[in-house]
This record gives C-alpha cells, structure tokens and sequence, in this order.
C-alpha cells in the first residue's frame, strides 16, 4: 500500500513538473525554433542535431516559464484557469520552483552552446531574462508589456538560426558550397514570429480579460478592455504580415509554393480580424486565437517544404 501511495506522490510531482514547463506552448515555441534552424542555407536534416536543438529550447523555455509562474504565483491563485498551477496551489514551494527553473535554465543553455554555438545560447539566455524579469513583471503596469514580450516570443526563430549559421548581423554573408547567402533570413522570420503575437495575444487576452483585468494584468491596447480599438491594431498588425510573408520569396529563401500558402494564410487572418472589429464580441475574438494558432505552423512548414537551398 505504501508503496502504491509512493508511487502516486511521485507521478502528481511529474505533473507538477511538466504543468510547470507549460508543454503545449514551450512545444509550439521551439517548433519555430527547430524550423528556422532547418531553414538555414547550411543545415541539412540531422535527427541528432535536431533532437538537441529541441532539448534545448524545451528546457529554456520550460525555464521562462517556471520563473513566470513562481513571480505570478499570487494571481495565478485569483484566475480560475491558472488557479491549479503547483506554486499557486502550495503543491509547490517558492524555492523548489526556483530551483527547478535555474537548472532547467542552465541545463538548456548549456546544450545550445555546447553542442551548437555560444551566440545561440547568448540569445537563449537574454530571451530568458527579457521573458522572465521584464515582460512578466510589466504586465501589471502598462500594455506596452505585449510589445516588450513580442522580443522574447519571436528570438527562437532567431536563436533556431544563428545555431544553424553561427552568424547574427542581418547582412553576414554565409558561404554554402561556394554560394554566398545573407544572413538576413533569420531576421525576416523573427519579424515573421514578432508581428504575429500581436493579434494572437490580443485575441486571447480578449477571451480571457475578466480574468486578467481581476488580476490587475493591463495587456489590452485599449484601458477601456475589449475594444473596437483592440481588434483594430489586430488589423494593422495582421496586415503588417502581409509584406513579411513576400519576404523569403524575394531574398530566395523559399520558392513560388510557399508564397500562395503565406499570403492565403495571412488573408485569412486579417480576415478574422476584420470580422473581430465588426461584430466586437469574445465569439470572434476566439476565431482569431484559433486562426492565429493555425497560421504560425501552416506558414513554417510551408517555407520549410519549398525551401530553395
């Protein structure tokens, strides 16, 4: 009996683990991160390599995330969502989430620069910091802790590239075979990756704003809460994707395909925000989470498949 029980503490302090790390969304964070590095000139497909990579940014992440909610532990507790989060709840101590995080950090860190290279994992780290102890805390002063957080959203593309290329200046020229390429893609796709959280996160912050405005969060554009100025930014932000999707077509990174699937994509989403601004209400705010969760993986992976060298 005592031995079933033992075993049952151990598998709910598992849980607790991996509800700490945030899963679902470490997992869609470092996919972005895995296809910028597969997009890279130089980088053919490597299992090992990519099973590295994704170790890595699994843990940073899962690090980012434990650190956001050991510092948010007091609204997490008033959020019904959020409200069974282990540090929250008291399954979980300050100082064990602490721990856990600082290992789980270093632990990841250390794989991208050791297997892969120092400025990758330069990156990783400051993502972390900017994540954990800027963006967290800043949500509950001004909405401008969306744009602050849009940063470390959008740096695994770039850390999934610089470990593939080993090169971070927007204009580095990469020698591949003879050819030379610019370094300039991984830019694109961390403006790819920072403009769309824009209407993502608004639309969820949308869904969820009792809850976060009772938390004393301010992520909405608007202080006023859901707004027709909100879906309207959702707007300008979505259309503002439109000319970063032409992009990889025109610096060669991707061919003719992905191009049509990118700009239908993104048509589709600015038509989600367009019916968000006309009928106002949680209903299309929720299509545009959904959409925008669709968006992200169908335009990666179509720049992936149609990738030209």
């Amino acid at each position: 009996m005592s031995v079933t029980r033992e075993a049952s503490k151990k598998n709910n302090k598992l849980k607790d683990y991996l509800q700490l790390v945030k899963p679902s969304l470490n997992i869609m964070v470092v996919f972005s991160s895995v296809i910028s590095y597969l997009l890279a000139p130089n980088i053919r497909f490597d299992w090992l390599d990519i099973t590295l990579l994704f170790i890595g940014g699994f843990l940073v992440v899962g690090s980012a995330n434990t650190i956001n909610q050991v510092v948010e532990r007091d609204t997490d507790a008033m959020m019904k969502r959020t409200a069974s989060r282990p540090v929250a709840a008291g399954r979980m101590s300050v100082s064990e989430g602490w721990a856990f995080a600082v290992v789980t950090g270093a632990i990841g860190v250390f794989i991208l620069g050791y297997f892969f290279n120092l400025l990758s994992a330069g990156l990783a780290l400051f993502s972390l910091f900017l994540y954990a102890f800027i963006y967290t805390p800043l949500k509950k002063v001004n909405a401008i802790s969306v744009f602050v957080g849009a940063f470390p959203g959008a740096l695994p593309c770039l850390i999934g590239w610089t470990a593939g290329t080993g090169l971070f200046a927007p204009f580095d020229q990469l020698v591949v075979n003879g050819k030379e390429f610019s370094n300039v893609g991984g830019w694109v796709l961390f403006l790819l990756q920072f403009l769309w959280q824009f209407p993502h996160f608004w639309a969820i912050a949308w869904v969820a704003h009792k809850d976060y405005s009772a938390a004393g969060f301010k992520l909405l554009p608007s202080e006023k809460g859901p707004t027709k100025f909100t879906a309207l930014q959702t707007i300008i932000y979505s259309l503002l994707l439109i000319p970063v999707c032409v992009l990889p077509y025109f610096i060669g990174m991707s061919g003719l395909t992905s191009l049509v699937i990118a700009t239908l994509a993104n048509l589709f989403l600015v038509f989600q925000c367009v019916r968000l601004y006309r009928e106002n209400d949680a209903k299309a705010a929720r299509r545009v989470m959904f959409s925008s969760y669709i968006y992200l993986p169908i335009v990666l992976l179509a720049l992936l498949s149609d990738k030209i060298y």
